[in-house]
């Protein structure tokens, strides 16, 4: 890579940023996932952004009402915002740009309640709903709502593939000014951002590097400054023992990414809730984070993730009990065969993440041999084939990571509802679990606006789906951001790394 390119890390004013995450465009509106999210949050500006105690804060708009049916919302738009073209942001943009979202975003249930948005004037945007949606205001945040130019994107060419995807113009922070497609991309200072005073930096460099201890030895030698998401257990241990930077956990509480074993329930024998039931007690999570993981992964233990408020910590939690395993697999009608076994059955995983993934099936192989249960552990050359195999339904167990993205609504309901058992669509109901009152709690939940009363509802959500065990939860992935000392204003709101980096700046000048 020409050095032409790329700032130092030393430059004060610039901060380098090493990631394995390769965008394939930078337009967050058509795309999930951290690749795109963390270029998309600097470029565009969104209605709402979050603190780190789930609070909403205003952006784009300065205030917003929710009328008292809970049927539309209202934003007030700041008057000061421009593109990075000079062009004013409006309301015609805002409602462009949710309803851009609305048809063509991965997560279909985000804005599904979303009937129109009326403009009554430039600067107020009138969200109106066939119901109340309490999962909107946080759908609002800078990796869900990028707030598009309607006079670039609004020209009939089609969104998903639009020539302004690698060449965007957002509202936001940094404007994008270079990209080597898989090697780096920089983000220069948009001196016309309605922030004062910021952003503080003057350019962010995203360095791609494919090679995770080449990304590590970057940050020792401080030819990068940051490296987001990193879950590797031995690398997060080699981190902490560098003097000179800071790892935190803090910035996944929106993401809430859960590892966890997922059953085919329409496949024998895991058709039967206690063979499921048997497996989960025979599996030991303690185990798993303590040893497998050196202590770096919290527990998760249902569906909703740790970290969230909606989280039911009251669940069945499967502890370690070989004997009541055995029970409810001879109860199921699996006896012991002479040779000692009941049964066969295969497990997948995710390749390329070891640790959270073929280390545990692996384990689990030996595990399960405890109770009878011989289980073959199949390797799949390549995601492709991992989530071929899984949304057609060709499997028994497999291991998975699934994020929860914040609100239920947006990330868990995908998981559980029988409206979402979709063949060949990965991280849908592949699990095809099927539970009309779990449908019926997800529906009211979705639209409950009393916050007690929707805690009440996931609470029962949460027990039943533990208790029919058609996944069983193993672990918060461990993700932390890492960051060289002298850095302040570090990304440690619920979006982290994926939200504007508006506030970072260098205390004290990097080390040269």
């Amino acid at each position: 890579m020409s050095g032409a390119h790329l700032a130092p890390a030393s430059a004060d004013g610039t901060v380098v940023i090493g990631s394995s995450q390769v965008p394939r465009h930078f337009n967050g509106a058509v795309q999930s996932g951290v690749a795109t999210a963390v270029p998309s949050t600097q470029i565009f500006a969104s209605p709402l952004r979050y603190d780190e105690n789930w609070k909403p804060q205003p952006y784009l708009a300065e205030s917003w009402e929710i009328s008292a049916d809970g049927k539309s919302v209202t934003l007030k738009l700041v008057k000061n915002a421009v593109f990075h073209d000079g062009k004013p942001v409006t309301s015609e943009d805002v409602a462009f740009s949710i309803m851009t979202i609305k048809a063509n975003h991965p997560f279909q249930t985000m804005l599904a309640a979303v009937d129109k948005v009326d403009t009554p004037d430039p600067y107020t945007a009138v969200i109106q709903l066939k119901h109340p949606h309490p999962a909107l205001l946080l759908a609002m945040s800078p990796a869900l709502m990028p707030i598009l130019p309607k006079h670039i994107y609004g020209d009939g060419q089609d969104v998903k593939s639009h020539p302004a995807n690698l060449k965007p113009i957002g509202s936001g922070p940094f404007r994008l000014t270079e990209y080597k497609q898989g090697e780096f991309y920089t983000l220069e200072k948009f001196d016309k951002f309605f922030i004062p005073g910021r952003p503080k930096l003057d350019k962010i460099v995203v360095k791609l590097i494919s090679d995770p201890n080449a990304m590590l030895v970057s940050l020792e030698r401080g030819d990068v400054n940051a490296l987001p998401l990193i879950s590797a257990v031995r690398d997060i241990e080699r981190l902490e023992k560098m003097p000179n930077v800071l790892v935190t956990e803090k910035g996944f509480a929106g993401i809430g990414p859960i590892n966890w074993l997922a059953f085919n329930t329409k496949k024998k024998p895991l058709d039967d809730v206690r063979v499921r039931q048997a497996i989960a007690f025979a599996t030991n999570r303690d185990f798993i984070i303590s040893k497998l993981m050196g202590g770096k992964a919290a527990a998760a233990t249902s569906p909703i993730a740790p970290g969230s408020p909606l989280d039911e910590p009251g669940v069945e939690m499967y502890k370690l009990d070989l004997a009541k395993s055995q029970k409810l697999l001879d109860d199921a009608g699996y006896p012991k065969k002479a040779d000692g076994s009941r049964m066969a059955l295969t497990i997948d995983y995710i390749p390329g993440n070891d640790e959270q993934q073929r280390n545990i099936a692996e384990y689990l192989r030996s595990q399960l041999k405890k109770v009878g249960i011989n289980l073959d552990v199949r390797a799949a050359s390549d995601f492709p084939t991992w989530a071929q195999r899984v949304s057609s339904f060709d499997f028994d167990l497999t291991m998975d990571t699934v994020f929860n993205w914040g609100d239920p609504v947006i990330g868990v309901d995908r998981t559980y509802l029988t409206s979402n058992i979709r063949k060949g669509i990965i991280w849908s109901n592949t699990q095809q679990y099927s539970n009309p009152r779990v449908d019926e709690l997800l529906a009211a939940a979705g639209q409950e606006t009393s916050a007690e009363k929707r805690k009440a509802l996931y609470s029962e959500f949460q027990k039943i789906v533990v208790s029919d065990a058609p996944i069983h939860f193993i672990n918060s992935t461990p993700y932390r951001n890492v960051f060289s000392k002298g850095l302040g204003g570090l990304p440690t709101t619920i979006w982290g790394i994926m939200s504007p980096l508006d506030e970072l700046y260098w205390a004290t000048p990097p080390r040269t």
